[in-house]
């Protein structure tokens, strides 16, 4: 493997749910994303084995963290300039509460949660 050098716009976008736009770039044992949210997202409550890092950019989120129901389910509230760590198969979904940019860290690189959602 090289290094790489690329400007956001070149990096191939997708759009695997309504409202949610992102570019991946895949290494040998991360992904970084750079994923945008337009108002009213709902990416449903999923885990993965990745451990993930998600730095919030600019906008508004609610993260759904845990399982609905459980006694350690919570809810937060969270704006650009926050950083999040979710550990390996920790459940937890978002909802963008105004058009938001997130740069997502997942480890190891694989499928993201909005992969295995339906649109």
């Amino acid at each position: 493997m090289d290094a790489t050098i690329r400007k956001l716009h070149d990096v191939e976008r997708d759009t695997p749910i309504d409202l949610l736009g992102r570019r991946r770039v895949f290494g040998e044992k991360m992904l970084w994303a750079y994923v945008d949210l337009k108002e009213g997202c709902n990416v449903a409550t999923h885990h993965h084995e990745n451990e993930q890092i998600a730095f919030v950019i600019s906008g508004k989120v609610l993260w759904k963290l845990g399982n609905e129901g459980s006694p350690n389910y919570r809810e937060e509230i969270v704006e650009g300039g926050t950083v999040i760590h979710l550990p390996s198969n920790f459940p937890h979904g978002v909802v963008a509460l105004e058009d938001t940019q997130i740069l997502d860290v997942l480890s190891p690189p694989g499928e993201m949660g909005v992969d295995k959602q339906n649109p």
